[in-house]
C-alpha cells in the first residue's frame, strides 16, 4: 500500500481541511476495492453547530467521504493503469440508507466497491461502518472532467 497516510491520500484529493474527509487508506485493489479510515474529533467544525448539546456528524458528511473513497479509487486505479485523471466529481446518490448515528471518537471504515464505468462516469457500491456495524450504505456515482491516455 503507498497511499496509508493523509499525505499519500492529499496527492490524489484535491480536498483540504476541513473538507478533506478521508484520513488513510488500509485496503485498495485496482479497478475492484478500497478501505479508507475517518476518524471522527469532536475538533471538527461540524460539531460546533450539529449539534453543540450532541455532537453528531451530518449524514451528508458521512455520503461526502464515501464519495471521496469512490474517487480515490478511481484516481489509483487510473494511474496504475498509466493513465491521467482530471478533477471528480459526485454526480449521483442513489439508495442512501442511514442506520446509526456517529460521534466523536468513532472511526469510520469507507468501503467502496466499484461496480462499472462508462466513459467518464464511474457507479459504485459504498458502506461505512463504525466497530463492524453498519452506519450508511448507498450507491454513488463519480465522473472525471476529463480522464486521458
Amino acid at each position: 500500500m503507498d497511499f496509508d497516510d493523509v499525505r499519500k491520500v492529499m496527492e490524489f484529493l484535491p480536498h483540504r481541511y476541513p473538507f478533506l474527509m478521508v484520513d488513510r487508506v488500509i485496503e485498495f485493489e485496482a479497478n475492484k476495492r478500497l478501505l479508507a479510515v475517518k476518524n471522527i474529533s469532536y475538533n471538527e467544525p461540524q460539531f460546533t453547530g450539529h449539534f453543540p448539546h450532541n455532537p453528531i456528524m451530518p449524514g451528508v458528511l458521512i455520503i461526502e467521504a464515501l464519495a471521496q473513497a469512490c474517487g480515490l479509487l478511481s484516481m489509483k486505479t487510473l494511474t496504475e493503469q498509466g493513465e491521467t485523471f482530471g478533477e471528480y466529481y459526485l454526480v449521483g446518490v442513489d439508495n442512501a440508507r442511514f442506520k446509526r448515528s456517529v460521534v466523536p471518537g468513532d472511526q469510520l471504515m469507507l468501503e467502496v466497491i466499484h461496480k462499472k464505468n462508462r466513459r467518464n462516469i464511474w457507479s459504485y457500491s459504498t458502506q461505512a461502518t463504525v466497530d463492524g456495524e453498519l452506519v450508511v450504505s448507498a450507491d454513488i456515482m463519480c465522473a472525471s472532467k476529463e480522464s486521458t491516455k
